[in-house]
């Protein structure tokens, strides 16, 4: 298998036409085989499935669980997210393109040497993205997931970052209280009688505890704003992911923890994204 690394990924992936040692009718194969598992990219998925596979059989039974209906991401072990390959493991989110445009916003409003905290960080992608972004920054990530944990402290242990197991902000060391300048929280936000609703790949085969946001979703955004400016240092930023339906209960969440409000969104993402500010000095 490829080394997952969080580093910038490097020039195209090598064809299967230029790969001496798989044959053109084993890539034909693999994309039969994708395809009638319903796999709509299923060219895409073959050319990563063999740059992954060191042999033709192991080829195979990469084939064979794709088409089983695992991930794509926790057969390879890696995610492409904001230009980094970053591991993930079985069972962990999966972190979503969209999520590149809260990335992309944290990273022009912060400074270089910022401190940052990934708050139900997953694989800890969103802080591996803003650290490689920034250049440097003191990077803290948390999950209440034991192998989002595990998973996080591949992608941000290289970076010098921390990732601290337990509930939200419980998890944090108390030296942090006051000196974040950016809160990065990735909260679950599918209310809990949508998650049957899912595609499959997130419904059966990633964490409920990372999708599950409660009645109308926003459960765990709530603790999350309520308690944010404690962490915040003066000027420091909240930022969240959300769907178009429920900004304006997440706009009136982030009003009432004291914080300023900023809506934005990326239409080629389809992004939304929450700013909370904490503006007093």
């Amino acid at each position: 298998m490829l080394p997952v690394l969080p580093v910038p990924l490097k020039g195209p992936r090598m064809p299967p036409s230029v790969r001496p040692d798989v044959d053109r009718p084993a890539y034909a194969d693999a994309v039969a085989r994708l395809r009638a598992a319903g796999c709509v990219f299923a060219e895409e998925e073959a050319d990563l499935l063999v740059a992954a596979a060191a042999t033709p059989a192991e080829l195979d039974a990469l084939v064979v669980r794709r088409a089983s209906g695992l991930p794509l991401e926790h057969v390879l072990g890696w995610a492409e997210f904001a230009g980094l390959r970053v591991a993930v493991d079985p069972g962990v989110f999966v972190p979503r393109r969209r999520t590149e445009a809260l990335v992309r916003e944290a990273a022009a409003l912060a400074a270089p040497g910022a401190v940052v905290v990934d708050l139900c960080c997953g694989s800890g992608a969103l802080g591996a993205a803003l650290t490689t972004a920034l250049g440097r920054a003191e990077l803290h990530a948390a999950d209440i997931d034991p192998a989002a944990v595990a998973c996080a402290r591949r992608n941000v242990g290289p970076l010098g970052g921390h990732v601290h197991e337990g509930d939200l902000y419980a998890a944090l060391p108390a030296a942090l209280r006051g000196r974040t300048d950016v809160l990065l929280a990735n909260v679950p936000y599918v209310p809990s009688g949508e998650v049957a609703l899912l595609p499959a790949e997130a419904r059966d085969h990633e964490a409920r505890v990372a999708l599950d946001g409660g009645a109308d979703g926003l459960d765990v955004l709530r603790r999350v704003t309520a308690d944010a400016p404690r962490w915040l240092a003066p000027g420091g930023l909240l930022l969240f992911e959300t769907s178009e339906r429920q900004v304006p209960a997440a706009v009136a969440a982030v009003t009432d923890a004291g914080l300023a409000p900023r809506v934005v969104t990326d239409e080629e993402l389809y992004a939304t994204v929450v700013v909370g500010e904490r503006a007093d000095a």
